[in-house]
Protein backbone atom coordinates (compact mmCIF):
# COMPACT_ATOMS: atom_id res chain seq x y z
CA UNK A 1 0.00 0.00 0.00
CA UNK A 2 1.33 3.42 -0.95
CA UNK A 3 2.54 5.67 1.87
CA UNK A 4 1.18 9.20 1.53
CA UNK A 5 2.82 12.45 2.56
CA UNK A 6 0.16 14.21 4.65
CA UNK A 7 0.76 16.90 7.30
CA UNK A 8 2.30 15.41 10.44
CA UNK A 9 -0.29 17.29 12.50
CA UNK A 10 -2.85 14.77 11.23
CA UNK A 11 -0.88 11.80 12.59
CA UNK A 12 -1.06 10.26 16.05
CA UNK A 13 1.91 8.52 17.62
CA UNK A 14 -0.34 6.33 19.75
CA UNK A 15 -2.88 5.36 17.07
CA UNK A 16 -0.17 5.07 14.43
CA UNK A 17 1.68 2.58 16.64
CA UNK A 18 -1.52 0.58 17.22
CA UNK A 19 -2.28 0.48 13.48
CA UNK A 20 1.28 -0.64 12.69
CA UNK A 21 1.05 -3.33 15.37
CA UNK A 22 -2.25 -4.66 14.02
CA UNK A 23 -0.96 -4.57 10.44
CA UNK A 24 2.14 -6.53 11.39
CA UNK A 25 0.06 -9.11 13.25
CA UNK A 26 -2.53 -9.33 10.46
CA UNK A 27 -1.01 -8.19 7.13
CA UNK A 28 -3.83 -9.74 5.07
CA UNK A 29 -6.54 -7.97 7.10
CA UNK A 30 -8.42 -11.16 7.91
CA UNK A 31 -8.83 -10.44 11.63
CA UNK A 32 -11.51 -7.80 12.21
CA UNK A 33 -11.59 -8.16 15.99
CA UNK A 34 -11.10 -4.85 17.83
CA UNK A 35 -8.06 -3.75 19.80
CA UNK A 36 -8.69 -3.78 23.55
CA UNK A 37 -6.81 -1.41 25.84
CA UNK A 38 -7.20 -2.16 29.55
CA UNK A 39 -6.50 0.86 31.73
CA UNK A 40 -6.75 1.06 35.53
CA UNK A 41 -10.53 1.38 35.68
CA UNK A 42 -11.46 1.76 32.03
CA UNK A 43 -11.50 -0.39 28.92
CA UNK A 44 -11.20 1.10 25.47
CA UNK A 45 -12.12 -0.78 22.31
CA UNK A 46 -10.78 0.44 18.96
CA UNK A 47 -11.81 -1.11 15.63
CA UNK A 48 -9.36 -2.91 13.34
CA UNK A 49 -9.85 -0.14 10.76
CA UNK A 50 -10.61 3.54 11.31
CA UNK A 51 -9.55 6.99 10.13
CA UNK A 52 -8.13 8.11 6.79
CA UNK A 53 -8.76 5.84 3.83
CA UNK A 54 -6.65 5.64 0.65
CA UNK A 55 -8.76 8.15 -1.26
CA UNK A 56 -8.67 10.74 1.53
CA UNK A 57 -4.90 10.52 2.04
CA UNK A 58 -4.38 10.76 -1.71
CA UNK A 59 -6.54 13.91 -1.89
CA UNK A 60 -4.84 15.56 1.08
CA UNK A 61 -1.36 14.84 -0.30
CA UNK A 62 -2.20 16.35 -3.70
CA UNK A 63 -3.88 19.40 -2.16
CA UNK A 64 -1.07 20.37 0.20
CA UNK A 65 1.61 19.58 -2.37
CA UNK A 66 -0.22 21.86 -4.82
CA UNK A 67 -0.25 24.67 -2.25
CA UNK A 68 3.45 24.21 -1.51
CA UNK A 69 4.49 24.21 -5.17
CA UNK A 70 2.35 27.14 -6.33
CA UNK A 71 3.00 30.05 -3.99
CA UNK A 72 1.64 33.25 -5.49
CA UNK A 73 -0.98 31.60 -7.69
CA UNK A 74 -4.68 31.61 -6.93
CA UNK A 75 -5.81 28.17 -5.77
CA UNK A 76 -9.46 27.16 -5.64
CA UNK A 77 -11.34 24.03 -4.67
CA UNK A 78 -14.64 22.76 -6.04
CA UNK A 79 -16.17 22.54 -2.57
CA UNK A 80 -14.84 20.88 0.57
CA UNK A 81 -11.84 18.60 0.02
CA UNK A 82 -13.38 16.03 2.36
CA UNK A 83 -16.07 16.27 5.02
CA UNK A 84 -13.83 17.18 7.93
CA UNK A 85 -13.86 20.68 9.45
CA UNK A 86 -10.20 20.66 10.56
CA UNK A 87 -8.81 19.69 7.15
CA UNK A 88 -11.01 22.16 5.28
CA UNK A 89 -10.10 24.98 7.67
CA UNK A 90 -6.41 24.18 7.20
CA UNK A 91 -6.89 24.54 3.45
CA UNK A 92 -8.70 27.86 3.88
CA UNK A 93 -5.95 29.07 6.22
CA UNK A 94 -3.43 28.16 3.50
CA UNK A 95 -5.14 30.55 1.09
CA UNK A 96 -7.34 28.10 -0.80
CA UNK A 97 -10.76 29.44 -1.80
CA UNK A 98 -13.87 27.29 -2.22
CA UNK A 99 -15.86 27.76 -5.44
CA UNK A 100 -18.94 25.72 -4.51
CA UNK A 101 -20.69 24.90 -1.22
CA UNK A 102 -21.88 21.45 -0.13
CA UNK A 103 -25.28 21.94 -1.76
CA UNK A 104 -23.72 22.81 -5.12
CA UNK A 105 -24.34 26.56 -4.87
CA UNK A 106 -21.59 28.60 -6.51
CA UNK A 107 -19.74 30.92 -4.17
CA UNK A 108 -18.00 32.67 -7.05
CA UNK A 109 -18.82 33.24 -10.70
CA UNK A 110 -16.64 30.92 -12.81
CA UNK A 111 -16.21 33.75 -15.32
CA UNK A 112 -13.81 35.33 -12.84
CA UNK A 113 -11.42 32.40 -13.24
CA UNK A 114 -8.47 32.44 -15.66
CA UNK A 115 -6.34 29.77 -17.25
CA UNK A 116 -3.57 30.64 -14.77
CA UNK A 117 -5.72 29.71 -11.79
CA UNK A 118 -5.51 26.31 -10.13
CA UNK A 119 -8.76 24.47 -9.43
CA UNK A 120 -8.53 21.32 -7.32
CA UNK A 121 -11.22 18.69 -7.82
CA UNK A 122 -12.06 17.22 -4.38
CA UNK A 123 -12.10 13.56 -3.40
CA UNK A 124 -15.83 13.31 -4.18
CA UNK A 125 -15.20 14.23 -7.83
CA UNK A 126 -17.33 16.72 -9.72
CA UNK A 127 -19.92 16.80 -12.48
CA UNK A 128 -19.19 16.53 -16.19
CA UNK A 129 -20.83 19.92 -16.69
CA UNK A 130 -18.42 21.66 -14.31
CA UNK A 131 -15.42 19.86 -15.83
CA UNK A 132 -16.44 21.06 -19.30
CA UNK A 133 -17.04 24.60 -18.11
CA UNK A 134 -13.61 24.83 -16.48
CA UNK A 135 -11.90 23.25 -19.48
CA UNK A 136 -13.42 25.89 -21.76
CA UNK A 137 -11.84 28.57 -19.56
CA UNK A 138 -8.51 26.82 -19.99
CA UNK A 139 -8.14 25.61 -16.40
CA UNK A 140 -5.90 22.53 -16.12
CA UNK A 141 -7.83 19.79 -14.35
CA UNK A 142 -5.97 16.50 -14.68
CA UNK A 143 -2.94 17.53 -12.60
CA UNK A 144 -5.07 18.73 -9.69
CA UNK A 145 -7.76 16.05 -9.73
CA UNK A 146 -8.02 14.33 -6.32
CA UNK A 147 -11.11 12.26 -7.15
CA UNK A 148 -10.97 9.02 -5.18
CA UNK A 149 -9.89 6.10 -7.42
CA UNK A 150 -12.76 4.03 -6.07
CA UNK A 151 -15.28 6.69 -7.04
CA UNK A 152 -13.77 6.68 -10.52
CA UNK A 153 -14.13 2.89 -10.54
CA UNK A 154 -17.88 3.33 -10.01
CA UNK A 155 -17.97 5.78 -12.93
CA UNK A 156 -16.12 3.35 -15.20
CA UNK A 157 -18.46 0.50 -14.31
CA UNK A 158 -21.45 2.79 -14.86
CA UNK A 159 -20.22 3.59 -18.36
CA UNK A 160 -19.73 -0.09 -19.15
CA UNK A 161 -23.25 -0.95 -18.01
CA UNK A 162 -24.75 2.01 -19.84
CA UNK A 163 -23.05 0.90 -23.05
CA UNK A 164 -24.58 -2.56 -22.56
CA UNK A 165 -28.09 -1.15 -22.27
CA UNK A 166 -28.52 -1.20 -18.49
CA UNK A 167 -30.14 1.57 -16.49
CA UNK A 168 -28.13 2.57 -13.41
CA UNK A 169 -29.74 2.68 -9.99
CA UNK A 170 -27.45 4.81 -7.82
CA UNK A 171 -27.77 4.15 -4.09
CA UNK A 172 -26.95 7.48 -2.48
CA UNK A 173 -28.03 10.83 -1.12
CA UNK A 174 -29.01 12.83 -4.17
CA UNK A 175 -27.69 16.12 -2.72
CA UNK A 176 -24.30 14.65 -1.78
CA UNK A 177 -21.34 15.86 -3.86
CA UNK A 178 -20.23 12.35 -4.80
CA UNK A 179 -23.71 11.24 -5.82
CA UNK A 180 -24.19 14.36 -7.97
CA UNK A 181 -20.87 13.60 -9.66
CA UNK A 182 -21.63 9.91 -10.19
CA UNK A 183 -25.10 10.74 -11.53
CA UNK A 184 -23.58 13.19 -14.01
CA UNK A 185 -20.98 10.71 -15.27
CA UNK A 186 -23.39 7.76 -15.41
CA UNK A 187 -25.88 9.80 -17.45
CA UNK A 188 -23.30 10.14 -20.24
CA UNK A 189 -23.90 6.58 -21.40
CA UNK A 190 -27.34 5.66 -20.18
CA UNK A 191 -30.39 6.45 -18.06
CA UNK A 192 -30.00 6.53 -14.29
CA UNK A 193 -32.04 7.13 -11.15
CA UNK A 194 -31.01 7.78 -7.54
CA UNK A 195 -32.54 5.80 -4.66
CA UNK A 196 -31.85 6.74 -1.04
CA UNK A 197 -32.84 3.56 0.77
CA UNK A 198 -34.81 0.32 0.66
CA UNK A 199 -38.09 2.21 0.95
CA UNK A 200 -37.36 4.03 -2.32
CA UNK A 201 -36.12 0.81 -3.92
CA UNK A 202 -39.42 -0.84 -2.96
CA UNK A 203 -41.36 2.01 -4.58
CA UNK A 204 -39.26 1.54 -7.74
CA UNK A 205 -40.00 -2.19 -7.73
CA UNK A 206 -43.74 -1.50 -7.57
CA UNK A 207 -43.41 0.58 -10.75
CA UNK A 208 -41.50 -2.27 -12.40
CA UNK A 209 -44.13 -4.84 -11.38
CA UNK A 210 -47.01 -2.66 -12.53
CA UNK A 211 -48.38 -2.28 -9.00
CA UNK A 212 -48.19 1.49 -9.39
CA UNK A 213 -48.88 3.60 -12.48
CA UNK A 214 -45.79 4.69 -14.42
CA UNK A 215 -46.63 8.35 -13.88
CA UNK A 216 -45.93 7.90 -10.15
CA UNK A 217 -42.26 7.34 -10.99
CA UNK A 218 -41.82 10.90 -12.21
CA UNK A 219 -43.50 12.39 -9.15
CA UNK A 220 -41.74 10.25 -6.55
CA UNK A 221 -38.27 10.51 -8.12
CA UNK A 222 -38.60 14.11 -9.26
CA UNK A 223 -35.11 15.59 -9.72
CA UNK A 224 -33.48 12.18 -9.23
CA UNK A 225 -33.60 10.71 -12.74
CA UNK A 226 -31.62 11.55 -15.86
CA UNK A 227 -32.90 13.71 -18.68
CA UNK A 228 -35.17 11.86 -21.09
CA UNK A 229 -35.80 8.98 -18.69
CA UNK A 230 -38.64 6.77 -19.93
CA UNK A 231 -39.94 4.66 -17.04
CA UNK A 232 -41.65 2.18 -19.37
CA UNK A 233 -38.52 1.69 -21.48
CA UNK A 234 -35.68 2.24 -18.99
CA UNK A 235 -36.70 -0.07 -16.14
CA UNK A 236 -36.30 -3.26 -18.17
CA UNK A 237 -32.63 -3.96 -17.24
CA UNK A 238 -30.90 -2.57 -14.14
CA UNK A 239 -27.57 -2.45 -12.37
CA UNK A 240 -26.92 -0.96 -8.91
CA UNK A 241 -23.90 1.16 -7.96
CA UNK A 242 -23.47 3.35 -4.92
CA UNK A 243 -22.18 6.47 -3.30
CA UNK A 244 -19.10 4.83 -1.80
CA UNK A 245 -19.79 6.11 1.72
CA UNK A 246 -23.22 4.49 2.09
CA UNK A 247 -23.76 1.37 4.17
CA UNK A 248 -22.35 -1.43 2.02
CA UNK A 249 -24.82 -3.96 3.42
CA UNK A 250 -27.69 -1.64 2.50
CA UNK A 251 -26.39 -1.34 -1.08
CA UNK A 252 -26.11 -5.13 -1.25
CA UNK A 253 -29.63 -5.56 0.14
CA UNK A 254 -31.08 -3.12 -2.39
CA UNK A 255 -29.23 -4.86 -5.23
CA UNK A 256 -30.38 -8.32 -4.15
CA UNK A 257 -33.95 -7.12 -3.72
CA UNK A 258 -34.12 -5.48 -7.15
CA UNK A 259 -32.39 -8.48 -8.72
CA UNK A 260 -35.12 -10.77 -7.36
CA UNK A 261 -37.82 -8.52 -8.78
CA UNK A 262 -36.14 -8.05 -12.18
CA UNK A 263 -35.25 -11.71 -12.70
CA UNK A 264 -38.80 -12.72 -11.84
CA UNK A 265 -40.39 -10.14 -14.14
CA UNK A 266 -37.84 -9.82 -16.97
CA UNK A 267 -35.50 -12.84 -16.81
CA UNK A 268 -31.90 -13.61 -15.79
CA UNK A 269 -30.28 -11.05 -18.10
CA UNK A 270 -32.29 -8.19 -16.62
CA UNK A 271 -29.88 -7.51 -13.74
CA UNK A 272 -26.13 -6.81 -13.79
CA UNK A 273 -23.76 -7.96 -11.04
CA UNK A 274 -22.06 -4.85 -9.65
CA UNK A 275 -20.59 -6.20 -6.38
CA UNK A 276 -17.13 -5.28 -7.64
CA UNK A 277 -17.93 -1.55 -7.32
CA UNK A 278 -18.25 -1.55 -3.51
CA UNK A 279 -15.37 0.42 -1.94
CA UNK A 280 -12.97 -1.85 -0.04
CA UNK A 281 -12.23 0.84 2.57
CA UNK A 282 -15.93 1.37 3.27
CA UNK A 283 -16.38 -2.39 3.57
CA UNK A 284 -13.40 -2.76 5.92
CA UNK A 285 -14.40 0.14 8.16
CA UNK A 286 -18.01 -0.96 8.39
CA UNK A 287 -17.10 -4.62 8.99
CA UNK A 288 -14.67 -3.58 11.73
CA UNK A 289 -17.36 -1.38 13.25
CA UNK A 290 -19.84 -4.27 13.20
CA UNK A 291 -17.32 -6.28 15.24
CA UNK A 292 -17.38 -3.56 17.91
CA UNK A 293 -20.98 -4.57 18.64
CA UNK A 294 -19.60 -7.76 20.24
CA UNK A 295 -17.68 -5.77 22.86
CA UNK A 296 -18.81 -5.62 26.47
CA UNK A 297 -19.22 -1.84 26.49
CA UNK A 298 -21.87 0.72 27.33
CA UNK A 299 -20.89 3.82 25.36
CA UNK A 300 -19.45 4.69 21.96
CA UNK A 301 -17.69 7.80 20.70
CA UNK A 302 -17.60 8.35 16.94
CA UNK A 303 -15.31 11.12 15.68
CA UNK A 304 -15.70 13.00 12.41
CA UNK A 305 -17.40 15.81 10.54
CA UNK A 306 -21.13 16.11 11.14
CA UNK A 307 -21.68 16.20 7.35
CA UNK A 308 -19.55 13.10 6.76
CA UNK A 309 -21.74 10.39 5.26
CA UNK A 310 -19.36 7.52 6.00
CA UNK A 311 -19.05 8.63 9.64
CA UNK A 312 -22.83 8.80 10.00
CA UNK A 313 -22.97 5.18 8.84
CA UNK A 314 -20.51 4.14 11.56
CA UNK A 315 -22.59 5.94 14.19
CA UNK A 316 -25.72 4.25 12.83
CA UNK A 317 -24.13 0.82 13.18
CA UNK A 318 -22.97 1.46 16.75
CA UNK A 319 -26.34 2.96 17.67
CA UNK A 320 -27.82 -0.55 17.39
CA UNK A 321 -26.30 -1.32 20.80
CA UNK A 322 -24.57 1.66 22.41
CA UNK A 323 -25.32 5.15 23.55
CA UNK A 324 -23.44 7.02 20.81
CA UNK A 325 -21.72 10.39 21.08
CA UNK A 326 -20.84 11.56 17.56
CA UNK A 327 -18.37 14.44 18.04
CA UNK A 328 -16.22 16.48 15.65
CA UNK A 329 -13.22 16.83 17.96
CA UNK A 330 -12.14 17.04 21.59
CA UNK A 331 -13.43 20.62 21.61
CA UNK A 332 -16.95 19.16 21.61
CA UNK A 333 -16.23 17.79 25.10
CA UNK A 334 -15.93 20.84 27.35
CA UNK A 335 -14.44 21.18 30.81
CA UNK A 336 -17.89 20.98 32.43
CA UNK A 337 -18.43 17.54 30.91
CA UNK A 338 -21.00 18.85 28.45
CA UNK A 339 -20.73 16.99 25.14
CA UNK A 340 -21.83 18.61 21.88
CA UNK A 341 -22.75 15.74 19.58
CA UNK A 342 -24.87 14.92 16.54
CA UNK A 343 -28.32 13.55 17.27
CA UNK A 344 -28.82 10.50 15.08
CA UNK A 345 -32.58 11.09 15.13
CA UNK A 346 -32.57 14.67 13.85
CA UNK A 347 -28.99 14.89 12.45
CA UNK A 348 -28.68 18.18 14.33
CA UNK A 349 -26.12 19.07 17.04
CA UNK A 350 -27.33 18.73 20.62
CA UNK A 351 -25.66 19.12 24.01
CA UNK A 352 -25.68 16.51 26.75
CA UNK A 353 -24.21 16.76 30.24
CA UNK A 354 -22.44 13.51 31.09
CA UNK A 355 -20.78 12.01 34.16
CA UNK A 356 -17.55 10.45 32.94
CA UNK A 357 -16.95 8.89 36.35
CA UNK A 358 -20.10 6.77 36.07
CA UNK A 359 -20.21 3.08 35.19
CA UNK A 360 -21.51 4.02 31.73
CA UNK A 361 -17.96 5.04 30.84
CA UNK A 362 -16.05 2.09 32.25
CA UNK A 363 -16.00 0.39 28.83
CA UNK A 364 -15.99 2.64 25.79
CA UNK A 365 -15.90 2.01 22.06
CA UNK A 366 -14.10 4.69 20.01
CA UNK A 367 -13.81 5.01 16.24
CA UNK A 368 -13.54 7.67 13.54
CA UNK A 369 -14.65 8.24 9.98
CA UNK A 370 -12.56 7.91 6.83
CA UNK A 371 -12.05 11.67 6.62
CA UNK A 372 -10.97 12.14 10.26
CA UNK A 373 -7.26 12.64 11.11
CA UNK A 374 -5.91 10.21 13.70
CA UNK A 375 -4.69 13.20 15.71
CA UNK A 376 -8.31 14.30 16.23
CA UNK A 377 -9.40 10.85 17.44
CA UNK A 378 -6.30 10.75 19.68
CA UNK A 379 -7.32 14.02 21.32
CA UNK A 380 -10.85 12.72 21.96
CA UNK A 381 -9.49 9.56 23.60
CA UNK A 382 -7.07 11.63 25.69
CA UNK A 383 -9.88 13.94 26.81
CA UNK A 384 -12.04 11.01 27.89
CA UNK A 385 -9.13 9.45 29.77
CA UNK A 386 -8.34 12.78 31.40
CA UNK A 387 -11.90 13.05 32.74
CA UNK A 388 -11.60 9.52 34.11
CA UNK A 389 -8.15 10.13 35.61
CA UNK A 390 -6.64 7.57 33.24
CA UNK A 391 -4.25 9.61 31.11
CA UNK A 392 -1.08 7.91 32.37
CA UNK A 393 -2.80 4.53 32.33
CA UNK A 394 -3.59 5.02 28.64
CA UNK A 395 0.08 5.23 27.69
CA UNK A 396 0.89 2.24 29.89
CA UNK A 397 -1.87 0.19 28.23
CA UNK A 398 -0.56 1.02 24.76
CA UNK A 399 2.99 0.10 25.77
CA UNK A 400 1.74 -3.19 27.17
CA UNK A 401 -0.09 -3.96 23.91
CA UNK A 402 2.95 -3.20 21.77
CA UNK A 403 5.23 -5.27 24.03
CA UNK A 404 3.25 -8.37 23.06
CA UNK A 405 4.85 -8.18 19.62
Amino acid sequence: MKQFNVPTTYRSQILGAIKSYRKKQDPRKQNFLPTELTLSGTKLFLPRHFGFCYGVENAIEIAFQTIHENRGRRIFMLGEMIHNPLVNQDLLDSGVQFLVDNAGKRLMDFSELTSNDIVIIPAFGTTVQIENELSEIGVELAKYNTTCPFVEKVWKRSHELGDRGYTLVIHGKYKHEETRATFSHAALTGPCVIVRNMEEATFLSEIIQGKRPVKDFYTFFDGKYSEGFDAERDLMRLGVVNQTTMLAEETSSIAQYLKGILVNVRGEDAFADTRDTLCYATNDNQTATQKLLDCDAQTAFVVGGFNSSNTIQLATILGKKYNVYFVRSAEDINENSVVTHLSMETLQPIQTEVDFSSSNFQSIVVTSGASCPDSVMDEVISKICEFRGEKEALHAAVEKLLSQD
